[in-house]
């Protein structure tokens, strides 16, 4: 598989899970924590790279192509290795930040009583088969990152 397909390939994969993140927080009605946020910017990022890059140099230089699928396989793999962590931090193995971790009762008395409060990154909103949505982003992050550079790396012999 050439270079520049397989950037336009993982930079689809992240464009999957940032839709399906997005559905997740206006269809679902679940609203993401602060490491949830943290997870999108590398996916956008490889989305873009992925996808505009790869489609770009599908045609120019392999080197250059081989560039664009290198960034975009590292930016999905720093997104996975964020999920990963936020999994831990959901599964109490490690703390997390303290913005948004631990006991998050401040009482302000009455005065904005109906504002919403943050969200917590140490309770997951949503598992299927005991996975939480950051597992399954570090799953797939992690998976497809690996299977482009594997991919990659066969592709240079």
């Amino acid at each position: 598989m050439k270079p520049a397909g397989i950037a336009m390939d993982i930079g689809g994969v992240a464009l999957a899970l940032i839709l399906g993140a997005l559905g997740f927080q206006y269809l679902g009605h679940l609203p993401p924590c602060e490491m949830c946020h943290w997870q999108r910017w590398p996916l956008i990022a490889a989305s873009v790279v992925g996808l505009c890059g790869g489609a770009f140099f599908s045609s120019g230089s392999n080197g250059t192509a081989r560039g664009i699928a290198l960034l975009t396989i590292a930016l999905v793999a720093a997104s996975g290795a964020i999920g990963a962590y936020q999994a831990g931090v959901e599964w109490h193995w490690w703390p997390g930040p303290s913005e948004c971790t631990g006991a998050r009762f401040v009482f302000h008395g009455l005065d904005n009583l109906n504002v919403p409060g943050a969200v917590r990154c140490d309770v997951a909103a949503w598992r299927l088969f005991g996975i939480s949505l950051a597992g399954y982003n570090a799953l797939i992050s992690l998976g497809s990152a690996t299977i482009g550079a594997v991919l990659l790396i066969r592709g240079r012999r």
